[in-house]
């Protein structure tokens, strides 16, 4: 086989920055503003996190926390920090005045009660420092053995066991309240013992004292009372910031009485794009050269809140496609608010091999490609997305999408439960099933495993946890498992959430079935027990009270009618967000299956009206594909422009999406002609249509086909690697196919045909398109420069299956 194409095709990196940093001249200010104007300190280590904002005259507000000058003379009462933070110095008052660009405010600081401050809280106060140092995180003293002989709970989720663990285990050697300066628990935070973790608190900082105090005061466990902070407030939740641009961020615990109480220090802070915007720990977010959105995630004991970062390119504006429906209205809202310019549309054959593989797994034909690019009719778009919607191959497709995720595995249900399942998930996408009675049907499954049922989802999931973790994940997108031990780290849910919902899976009883496999049974189940107090936990769903349950009734019905609720917050979002995932190659959310507060959409109005467009269409997933399929947004091409280059969340054109392991394997059998030989299934048999997920398949394997151990989406390898690029290249298989007598590259080296016109064949059943000038000049030389025909088409098509065109769906 000639060398002659054996090249690698270039990638191009282009690299894009910005840079601007306002200065604001001084007429541009109106007003010079404090938040707050006036605080109050009440304990030695009481700190309060001001900031300093400029109103600009077209309203635009500025922090100026680290820029504006401080007018006054140094304090005797409060001292204040570069960055904005208050800390007392002596009982009084101050008044602290600030001036930037000729505008001036006041702060007036009243400090109390440094002589005789309430006791240290070791909940409210010690916890929350044990937290912010990394102390009790799952790397540290938080991990399920401890660390070096001390364990904590993580991130404080049981402050009775943290608080026995400090003072009484370790023969009480870790704390001493006769001297607390010679405490272990102190000395190795502040490194004067060694310590693995390294040093957490310096000797004269504001933690140290903290501690030292509540030590000194007989190291007190406050009783346990209901949580006296009711919520967090973050200042500002939204912020707009150019390129190189900073905020400040200031949080607020909201306490039962009323009052607030600034955690700034103690918060922790986090962004979810850092490439866009970063946040230190002391909650200053600074913004990258990238232009985007960024979600900043705020926690502190167990509460969380989320501030939204805005970064548009520094300049420019954009000229609005045409609208097709309401998709492309939301998508280019918000590409104007961040000026980026979507690319222009996809050409016809770009378009056509996209739909083809996202909608039905399957590459057209040379026939069918070349009939779509000749048809003049303005309306052929929708009407091949119409039919697309159609065919067996969507149903065979989707089929192995949901079998995957519903982990539809030969070992777990057995090769007859599995051949059962999935005939049953086929039959639903054929007569084209709503989805929310899909997920009933799911949900509240009985009888055998092996009828043609989705029984087996609940011998998969054979127990009451996993049957809750993998109904919310999946269907809610809300993934709990991090609450069966402690309180979720980024959400509300806690253990009484997980093992509430938990509960009511506990009437499902596994029969033996006489036949092989088992019987599902769904009846009343009882109360689970709290793991930490011992105490029955009453079934309910998320974020509500106990459900009023029927006597002697299957509760998995009560969760079937919450979950596909029109009102439930959670399960329209999560199919809209999965189905736009599939087919633009990334979530409005991401990771499709982690919706929660603290990882917002990209584009929330555009999740939210989709949402309502399922609901409306009463969740016809053909109908709402169909809409999305006609969008504009959908069909923009992949080529990048100046301003886009570096968006990869806000769908301002088409992105590159590696091609599923089953359907690459298809498309090499399509475009040689030659199909798949799969042990034990007769031949013609394509991989999108085979139920066996365990079936020997190297080219599979490499390629990323999912084991159906979890119901995650990101089970499916999607990552590009040296292993696929080498497989394509050397694989004995794919050769044999190139080379087979009863192939395309041996039909077609018969034919009549010029070599013109075998090229066009080639691309238009590799490509679905024809090829450019300097494709055709470059691919003629080479039969050209051989007298067999053959081999020179052998050459093209290797050629063309090793191209990123190929392996990838643009």
């Amino acid at each position: 086989m000639s060398c002659l194409f054996r090249h690698l095709i270039p990638l191009l990196l282009l690299t894009w920055f910005t840079s601007w940093s306002p200065r604001l001249a001084a007429q541009d200010v109106a007003e010079l503003r404090v938040i707050p104007d006036r605080v109050t300190l009440e304990s030695p280590e009481a700190t309060e996190q001001i900031l300093i904002v400029a109103r600009i005259a077209n309203g635009d507000v500025v922090d100026v926390t680290r820029t504006a000058t401080r007018e006054t003379a140094s304090s005797s009462i409060v001292a204040l920090s570069a960055s904005g933070r208050l800390s007392p110095l002596n009982d009084g008052e101050a008044r602290l005045s600030f001036n930037y660009q000729g505008k001036t405010a006041e702060l007036i600081v009243t400090v109390s009660n440094l002589a005789s401050p309430q006791p240290v809280s070791f909940r409210r106060d010690i916890v929350p420092v044990l937290t912010k140092s990394g102390c009790n995180s799952g790397a540290c003293h938080g991990k399920a053995e401890g660390q070096n002989g001390f364990k904590l709970s993580v991130f404080g989720y049981d402050a009775v066991a943290d608080h026995d663990a400090i003072v009484h285990e370790g023969r009480g050697r870790r704390v001493f309240a006769a001297d607390p300066d010679q405490s272990l628990f102190l000395r190795k935070a502040a490194a004067v013992t060694p310590h693995g973790g390294g040093q957490k608190l310096t000797a004269d900082s504001r933690w140290y004292r903290l501690v030292r105090r509540w030590i000194t005061e007989g190291m007190r466990l406050d009783e346990e009372t209901d949580d006296p902070v009711v919520g967090i407030t973050v200042e500002p939740s939204l912020v707009t910031l150019p390129a190189h641009g900073t905020q400040q961020l200031r949080v607020t615990a909201r306490l039962r009485d009323g009052s607030m109480h600034c955690i700034t220090a103690e918060t922790e802070f986090q962004s979810n794009q850092d490439g866009i915007a970063t946040v230190d720990r002391d909650g200053l977010i600074s913004a990258t050269d990238v232009p985007g959105e960024a979600a900043v995630l705020v926690r502190y004991s167990g509460h969380v809140a989320v501030c939204r970062v805005t970064r548009p390119r520094d300049s420019g504006t954009i000229q609005r496609p045409p609208e097709r429906n309401f998709i492309d209205g939301l998508v280019w809202n918000k590409l104007e608010l961040l000026r980026i310019q979507p690319s222009a549309p996809a050409d016809d054959a770009t378009y056509l091999r996209r739909v083809f593989l996202d909608t039905i797994g399957t590459l057209p034909t040379a026939e069918e490609a070349r009939a779509f690019l000749q048809d003049q009719s303005p309306d052929k778009r929708e009407r091949l997305a119409a039919s697309l919607l159609q065919r067996p191959e969507y149903n065979d497709y989707w089929t192995q999408r949901w079998s995957d995720l519903l982990q539809v595995d030969k070992d777990t249900v057995t090769p007859e439960g599995t051949v059962a399942m999935t005939r049953w998930i086929h039959r639903q996408l054929e007569h084209n099933v709503p989805f929310d009675q899909f997920a009933r049907g799911v949900l509240t499954a009985r009888g055998s495993t092996l009828s043609e049922s989705p029984a087996a989802f609940f011998q998969v999931q054979d127990t009451p946890e996993k049957l809750a973790r993998a109904t919310s994940q999946l269907f809610l997108g809300v993934r709990l498992e991090c609450a069966q031990c402690h309180h979720h780290p980024f959400e509300r849910w806690d253990q009484k959430d997980y093992f509430a919902f938990a509960a009511f899976f506990t009437g499902v009883d596994r029969k033996p079935d006489p036949r092989g496999g088992s019987k599902i049974v769904g009846h009343a189940g009882t109360p689970l027990k709290h793991p930490r107090t011992g105490q029955d936990v009453e079934p309910a769903v998320l974020g509500e009270g106990p459900a009023s349950l029927k006597p002697g009734s299957d509760w998995r019905v009560n969760v079937a009618d919450w979950v596909t609720s029109r009102q439930n917050p959670w399960f329209a979002r999560t199919i809209a967000n999965r189905v736009w995932a599939h087919y633009f190659g990334r979530g409005l959310v991401e990771p499709v299956d982690d919706l929660r507060a603290t990882n917002p959409a990209s584009n929330e109005q555009l999740l939210d009206a989709l949402a309502a467009h399922l609901v409306e269409k009463n969740f016809d997933l053909r109908a709402f594909t169909l809409t999305v399929l006609h969008s504009q947004a959908y069909q923009l091409s992949s080529q990048t422009n100046d301003a886009n280059v570096l968006d990869e969340q806000n769908y301002s054109r088409a992105s590159w999406k590696p091609i599923p392991a089953e359907v690459l394997l298809d498309a090499v059998s399509q475009v040689t002609g030659v199909p798949e030989s799969f042990n034990g299934w007769p031949e013609g048999y394509r991989a999108i249509q085979v139920w066996d997920n365990k079936l020997p398949s190297q080219f599979l394997e490499v390629f990323g086909r999912p084991m159906r151990q979890s119901v995650c989406a990101c089970e499916r390898g999607t990552e590009p690697s040296i292993a696929q690029a080498l497989h394509l290249m050397n694989s004995a298989g794919t050769m044999d196919k190139i080379q087979s007598e009863r192939g395309t590259v041996a039909r077609l080296a018969k034919s009549d045909l010029s070599p013109e016109q075998l090229i066009d064949e080639v691309y238009l059943s590799a490509l679905s398109r024809f090829p450019s000038a300097a494709e055709r000049t470059l691919m003629l030389q080479t039969f050209a420069e051989s007298g067999n025909r053959r081999e020179c088409l052998e050459d093209v098509v290797w050629t063309l299956l090793n191209t990123r065109e190929f392996v990838f769906n643009h």
